[in-house]
C-alpha cells in the first residue's frame, strides 16, 4: 500500500450546495418560486389562528421610479414583519400608494401645457390617474424585486373609490363634532403651485433677503410721545409693507424717545446701540417708557394713505430689528392673531400667482411680490422713509415640490379647529402622544412640540386632482351648506362613481332629494371647488384601510416612517384618528433617518451622488442593500455609497461562505442520524450553549429593532466563533474521522441545528440567501424558510460549560499568537507542523490537564502539553488582558507528517498496510477498505 493515492478515501465533503453568490441572477429565479408558492398567503394560512402584528404602511407617492430612501423604509418593514412572522405571529401587510396632489397634477399639465383655468377637471383627473397607475405598477415591481413580501396584488391606493368615499366619511365626522370652519386666514401660500400648503409640505433653506428699518410717522400720540415722532421697525419682506395697518410693541420691553438731527425716533431700549450702529443715527434719549404706553399711538404709512396704530403683542422680542413690529394681518399668522384682537382689517393686496392686484398702490400693480421688493425700496428711499438697506442671509420657506419661495397669505380655506370643544382636538392629541411607545424616544418629543405650537389644520387646496371638500354655497345668500348627513350621502356616490362624480353631477343630483338652504329656503346651490389637503387622504388610512381590510386590526401596532412623518403622515394620521374617535391610530412609531452619501450630504443629481437602489440590486442583488438597511442605525441619518456597499458585500461573503461550508459537510447526514444532547462531544454541547446565547440576544434585538446589533454579532458569530474557531476545530473531525463515526456524527448535529436555526435568524435580512440555503438543508420539511420558526428562547444554558470552554478558547487564543510568532521565525509554516506547551497553575492547570488529549484538536497543532507555569521559560509568550497566569511557547512537531490528517506524528510508518499515514487514519482507512470489499 506504501505511496498509496489516498484522495479517494479522504472524507471531503462533497457540496451539492454551491452557494456561490451571483444574486441578480439567483434572486428573480427565488422570486417566482415565491410566486408560485403564493408566499404571503401561506404565511396568513400557517398563522391564522395566531396574535396578528399590523404594521400599517406609510403610502409613498406614486410618482416616479423608487429612491434608496424608499428602499430603506420598506426594506426595515419586510424585516420586522418577517421577524414577527417567524415568532409565530400572523403579520398581514397591505401596502399603499398616495396618488393625489400637486406632483402628479403638475406633471399633467406640463405635458397639456395649460393652466388650471383652462381644462377640464374631469380630462386632468382622468390622465391623473393614468399615470398614478402607471407608477404606481412601476413602484410595485421595484419593491417586490427587493425581497418585501406583502399583499402586492390587493394594496391599498388613495384614488380607490372605496377609498375616496371613506375620505368623505371621515371629514363628515369632523363636520359632526363641529371641528370644520371656513375663514379668510393667512397659510403658507405658493404662487408657483397656485395653492395653500401644510406645514408639513414647507421645506426651509437658506435665502439672502432685504433686511430694511423703516421709519411710520406719528400722526397723535396720545401724549405719549410727540407728534412728528417716527415708530422705527425692521422688515426683511418689503412687500408685505402694502398690507400694513399696525406696528406691535412688546408691554413688558423698555422703549427710548430718541431725539437726534433727524427727528425722534422710538426704539427698543435693548436695541438702540445696535440701531445706533447700523443707521449711523445718534443722539439723546430723551425719555424712556414702557411699550404698553405705546398701545393706541396712531401713525401715518410711509407711501398710502393709510393710518395705522400701535398694538400689543408679547410675541415681539428685542432679539434683532427694533423691538417694533410692523403688521399685516393678511400676511402672517400671528399678524392675524393680533388683527382678530384689534379687529384690524386684512389686506391681501397680493394673488394667487404672487403678483400686486388692484388693492395695491398704482404703481406696484402687475408686479411679482419679490422683484417689488427694490421698487418698494427705491419709494421709501425717495420718501425719507428709509433709515437703512442691507441684505441678510436667513432660513426661508420654501415649497416641497417646486422648491419655490412660498409666502404667507390670507385666503377663504377650510380649517379643522385644534382648539375648539372639551377636550380640544389638541388636548387629545397631546394625550395619546404620551401614550403612545416612541422609538426611538425623541419622537415623542418632536411630535409633541409639533402639536402643541401648530396652529388650526388647513384642510383645503386650490387644485383639481383630490378628494373634493364636499360642501355647498347658496346662491342666494351665500350660506355654506355642510354636514355629516350630506357627506355620508356623496360618499355613497363616490363609491360607486369615484369622486368624478362631484365634476359630473349637479348639486340637486348630489344633494338629498329635496333638499332646500336651511336659512333663506333656496335651491339653487354651487359646489365647492377646493380639494381636500392630501394628508387628510392620507391620514385617513387607519379607517378606510385598517378597518376596512378584515385580515388587519385597529390600532395598527406599529408605523413606520422617516423622521419627517413627525410633521407629515404620523401628525396627519394622529389628529385624524384622534378628532374622530379620539385615540391614536398607532400603537407604536418607530422612526428612520434620511439617506445621505458617504461623507455626509444630501443626495442629489447636481452632485452626482445619488444612489438608485434598482443600480444596487443589478450590480450586487437585493439581499446586499438589505444587509446594508440592518447594518445602519437606521434611527440616524444613514450613509450609503459603493464604497460602503462593497464593504457589506464583504460581511455578507463572510456569512454565506459559513453557512456555505456548513451546508457542505451534512452532505451525507440527515436529521434521522441526528444525536441527542447527551451523547454529543463536549465541544459540540458548548457550541450549541452557545448559539442558544446568540438566539437569545438576536431575538432580542429583533423585538427592539436594533437590527445593526444583529449584523454586527451575526457577523462576528460567524467570522468567529464559528470559522475561525468551532467549525476551525471540527475540520479533523468532519475530514478525518470515519464518515459515520459517532464524533463525526456529534459534530455534524451540532452543525446541523445551528444552521437550521441561523437561516432563520438570517432570513428578515437577507431574505434570498436564507431562501436558496434553506432549500438545501437536508430533510428541510416546509416550502419556505419563511414558513418556519425562530429557534426557542433558552432560559437554561449550561453555564459550567460555557465557563469552561470560554477559557479553553481563550487560551487558543494565546496559543495562537505563539504559532504567529512561529510562522513569522520560519519554524513552522502551518499550525499543524507546531507542538506547543501551555503553563498555568491552580484550577486552569487542572482543566488544562483534564483536556490534554483534546488540547491539539482544540489549538490545530500536532502536539501539545501542560505544565506548572513555574516551569515557563522566560520568552514564554502571555496576554494578561486575554488570560491571566497562562503562558505558550512553541517548537517544531515531532515526528513525520500524516498524508491524511497532515498532523505530525510518531506513529506514521508504523503500519504496514498504510505506512503514510498515522495510526488513528490508518484505523480509519481499514475500516473503509473492509466497508468497501464487503459491498464489492
Amino acid at each position: 500500500m506504501a505511496g498509496r493515492d489516498y484522495k479517494e478515501t479522504l472524507n471531503l465533503p462533497k457540496t451539492a450546495f454551491p452557494m456561490r453568490g451571483n444574486l441578480p441572477k439567483k434572486e428573480p429565479e427565488i422570486l417566482k418560486e415565491w410566486e408560485k408558492l403564493n408566499l404571503y398567503r401561506k404565511l396568513l394560512d400557517k398563522h391564522q389562528c395566531d396574535e396578528k402584528f399590523v404594521l400599517h404602511d406609510g403610502p409613498p407617492y406614486a410618482n416616479g421610479h423608487i429612491h434608496i430612501g424608499h428602499a430603506l423604509n420598506k426594506i426595515l418593514k419586510d424585516i420586522v414583519n418577517k421577524s414577527k412572522a417567524l415568532q409565530g405571529y400572523q403579520t398581514p401587510f397591505v401596502p399603499g400608494w398616495d396618488c393625489h396632489g400637486l406632483p402628479i397634477e403638475r406633471a399633467v399639465f406640463k405635458k397639456l401645457k395649460k393652466r388650471k383655468h383652462e381644462v377640464d377637471p374631469l380630462e386632468v383627473r382622468k390622465k391623473c390617474r393614468e399615470y398614478a397607475k402607471q407608477w404606481i405598477e412601476t413602484q410595485r415591481e421595484e419593491f417586490i424585486r427587493l425581497g418585501v413580501v406583502g399583499d402586492w396584488n390587493n394594496p391599498y391606493i388613495t384614488m380607490d373609490p372605496k377609498y375616496q368615499a371613506d375620505i368623505v366619511r371621515e371629514l363628515g365626522k369632523f363636520y359632526e363634532k363641529g371641528l370644520v370652519y371656513r375663514a379668510k386666514k393667512p397659510v403658507f401660500w405658493c404662487p408657483s403651485c397656485v395653492t395653500a400648503l401644510a406645514e408639513a409640505e414647507i421645506e426651509y433653506g437658506e435665502e439672502e433677503s432685504p433686511s430694511i428699518f423703516v421709519a411710520f410717522e406719528v400722526t397723535n400720540g396720545k401724549g405719549v410721545v410727540p407728534e412728528g415722532t417716527r415708530l422705527v421697525i425692521w422688515t426683511t419682506t418689503p412687500w408685505t409693507l402694502p398690507a400694513n395697518v399696525a406696528v406691535a410693541a412688546n408691554p413688558e420691553l423698555t422703549y427710548v424717545l430718541l431725539r437726534t438731527e433727524k427727528g425722534r425716533f422710538v426704539v427698543a431700549k435693548e436695541l438702540l446701540e445696535q440701531f445706533k450702529e447700523q443707521t449711523g443715527i445718534d443722539g439723546e434719549v430723551e425719555k424712556e417708557l414702557q411699550g404698553a404706553e405705546l398701545e393706541g399711538v396712531e401713525y401715518s404709512h410711509p407711501f398710502i394713505e393709510r393710518k395705522g396704530q400701535v398694538v400689543l403683542a408679547d410675541y415681539v422680542a428685542a432679539d434683532t430689528g427694533t423691538g417694533l413690529v410692523h403688521i399685516a394681518p393678511g400676511h402672517g399668522e400671528e399678524d392675524y392673531q393680533v388683527g382678530l384682537r384689534y379687529n384690524l382689517p386684512v389686506l391681501v393686496p397680493v394673488d394667487d400667482y404672487g403678483r400686486f392686484n388692484q388693492e395695491a398702490p398704482e404703481w406696484l400693480r402687475g408686479e411679482k411680490i419679490w422683484q417689488a421688493n427694490s421698487l418698494i425700496i427705491e419709494r421709501l428711499k425717495e420718501s425719507g422713509h428709509l433709515l437703512f438697506a442691507g441684505t441678510i442671509s436667513h432660513s426661508y420657506p420654501h415649497c416641497w415640490r417646486c422648491k419655490g419661495k412660498v409666502i404667507f397669505r390670507a385666503t377663504p380655506q377650510w380649517f379643522i379647529a385644534m382648539d375648539k370643544g372639551n377636550p380640544t382636538l389638541r388636548e387629545v392629541a397631546l394625550k395619546e402622544i404620551d401614550r403612545v411607545q416612541w422609538i426611538p424616544q425623541w419622537g415623542r418629543t418632536r411630535i409633541r412640540n409639533m402639536v402643541e405650537s401648530r396652529p388650526d389644520w388647513c384642510i383645503s387646496r386650490q387644485r383639481i386632482w383630490g378628494v373634493p371638500i364636499v360642501a355647498f354655497y347658496c346662491k342666494k345668500c351665500g350660506e355654506v351648506i355642510f354636514s355629516r348627513e350630506i357627506a355620508e350621502r356623496v360618499a355613497q356616490i363616490f363609491e360607486k362613481e369615484s369622486a368624478d362624480a362631484w365634476y359630473q353631477k349637479s348639486c340637486s343630483e348630489l344633494l338629498p332629494e329635496g333638499f332646500t338652504c336651511p336659512k333663506c329656503g333656496s335651491t339653487e346651490f354651487e359646489k365647492e371647488t377646493d380639494i381636500l389637503d392630501v394628508w387628510f387622504d392620507s391620514g385617513s388610512s387607519h379607517a378606510a384601510v385598517l378597518e376596512r381590510r378584515p385580515e388587519l386590526t385597529w390600532p395598527a401596532d406599529l408605523y413606520l416612517e422617516g423622521s419627517d412623518q413627525h410633521r407629515g403622515w404620523f401628525q396627519a394620521s394622529l389628529l385624524e384618528s384622534c378628532g374622530t374617535r379620539g385615540k391614536a391610530p398607532y400603537r407604536a412609531v418607530l422612526t428612520h433617518g434620511f439617506t445621505l452619501d458617504e461623507k455626509g450630504l444630501k443626495m442629489s443629481k447636481s452632485l452626482g451622488n445619488v444612489v438608485s437602489p434598482t443600480d444596487v440590486v443589478k450590480r450586487y442583488g437585493a439581499d446586499i442593500l438589505r444587509l446594508w438597511v440592518a447594518s445602519e442605525n437606521f434611527t440616524e441619518d444613514v450613509r450609503i455609497s459603493d464604497n460602503i456597499l462593497r464593504g457589506v458585500a464583504e460581511v455578507y461573503k463572510k456569512i454565506r461562505n459559513t453557512i456555505r461550508f456548513m451546508l457542505g459537510n451534512l452532505n451525507d447526514f440527515t436529521p434521522a442520524q441526528m444525536l441527542p444532547y447527551e451523547e454529543l462531544e463536549e465541544i459540540d454541547k458548548w457550541a450549541l450553549n452557545r448559539f442558544h446565547q446568540l438566539v437569545n440576544e438576536v431575538v432580542e434585538h429583533y423585538n427592539n429593532y436594533r437590527f445593526n446589533r444583529i449584523y454586527r454579532r451575526i457577523y462576528e458569530y460567524c467570522s468567529v466563533e464559528l470559522s475561525s474557531v468551532y467549525l476551525d476545530i471540527l475540520k479533523d473531525t468532519l475530514y478525518c474521522e470515519h464518515p459515520r463515526s459517532k464524533k463525526r456524527r456529534s459534530a455534524q448535529t451540532a452543525i446541523y441545528q445551528i444552521l437550521y436555526g441561523l437561516i432563520t435568524l438570517l432570513a428578515p435580512i437577507i431574505s434570498f440567501t436564507a431562501e436558496e440555503a434553506y432549500s438545501h438543508l437536508p430533510g428541510r420539511e416546509k416550502e419556505s424558510v419563511f414558513l418556519e420558526e425562530f429557534p426557542p428562547l433558552c432560559d437554561e444554558l449550561d453555564g459550567k460549560l460555557l465557563e469552561r470552554w470560554d477559557k479553553l478558547i481563550r487560551v487558543k487564543s494565546l496559543v495562537n499568537k505563539v504559532l504567529e510568532q512561529l510562522r513569522k521565525e520560519g519554524v513552522a509554516n502551518h499550525s499543524l507542523e507546531a507542538a506547543v506547551t501551555v503553563y498555568a497553575d491552580g484550577e486552569l492547570y487542572e482543566l488544562l490537564k483534564e483536556y490534554q488529549e483534546q488540547l491539539p484538536y482544540i489549538f490545530i497543532t500536532s502536539q501539545a502539553e501542560v505544565k506548572r507555569l513555574s516551569e515557563a521559560p522566560a520568552d514564554a509568550v502571555e496576554d494578561p488582558e486575554l488570560i491571566q497566569n497562562v503562558k505558550a511557547t512553541g517548537r517544531r512537531a515531532s515526528g513525520q507528517k500524516c498524508q491524511r490528517c497532515w498532523m505530525y506524528s510518531e506513529t506514521v510508518g508504523k503500519d504496514p498496510d498504510f505506512p503514510d499515514v498515522c495510526s488513528r487514519c490508518a484505523g480509519v482507512l481499514r475500516e473503509l477498505e473492509g466497508e468497501r470489499v464487503e459491498t464489492d
